[in-house]
């Protein structure tokens, strides 16, 4: 087993076969428990690992083909990548809200993924069909928008050079595109949410400047 690249909150270890997700951090147990419940009930609804095994802070997945898409972003895929990410979102949002555990929800809420963006998408190489859906440790029912609003921060802050092919992610997913402002406003609450994670972790600590220096960047963003 190695560690696998683009892992950041947990220890993720693979060998072609299997990996491994050791949760760390805040709300470690139900974290590990919520992507159980997701994978699980996901499996035959959209491009998921599956579950092989699972103890009290370890997820055993089967391995997945496919290569990270920003990498794929990068390598000079954005449209492409960006218009996968479109399509397969559009896909989560439509999934029933019943395969998540918790019951209690507003009415036009949908299932939000929580991480959502290229980072935590698989691709095929070839034909950029989206292989696997990752992470979801922080799904929950919300908004649309919380995860149309963290794929654009994800871009923004990570691959500025592809800015203008997030109206292909736009496009690909359909519907009207929630005003900058309301956009602004959801990338703002994640970047708060993420301090208070890592607060929680480590009191002061690094995580916490890092997101603190990441919600003023963000502030400071136009259209």
């Amino acid at each position: 087993m190695r560690p696998l690249k683009h892992g950041y909150t947990n220890r993720t270890l693979g060998d072609g076969a299997v990996v491994r997700k050791t949760y760390e951090g805040p709300d470690a147990a139900l974290r590990l428990q919520r992507e159980r419940a997701l994978l699980t009930g996901l499996r035959d609804r959209l491009p998921v690992p599956p579950v092989r095994a699972v103890s009290a802070d370890t997820l055993t997945l089967g391995f997945v083909p496919g290569v990270p898409g920003q990498e794929l972003l990068d390598g000079g895929h954005a449209a492409a990548v960006l218009a996968a990410c479109g399509e397969v979102l559009r896909r989560i949002h439509s999934v029933a809200q019943d395969v998540l555990p918790e019951s209690a929800r507003a009415a036009d809420a949908v299932l939000v993924h929580g991480d959502f963006g290229p980072n935590n998408l698989l691709l095929d190489p070839g034909t950029f069909a989206v292989t696997a859906i990752v992470d979801w440790e922080f799904a929950r029912h919300g908004a649309p928008v919380e995860d149309l609003a963290w794929c654009e921060w994800l871009v923004r802050t990570h691959h500025p050079g592809h800015l203008r092919a997030l109206g292909g992610f736009f496009r690909a997913y359909g519907g009207k595109v929630p005003p900058w402002p309301e956009r602004r406003a959801a990338m703002l609450a994640k970047c708060a949410e993420m301090r208070e994670f890592c607060e929680r972790w480590e009191p002061g600590g690094p995580g916490v400047r890092l997101w603190e220096d990441r919600a003023a960047a963000t502030a400071g963003w136009a259209e």
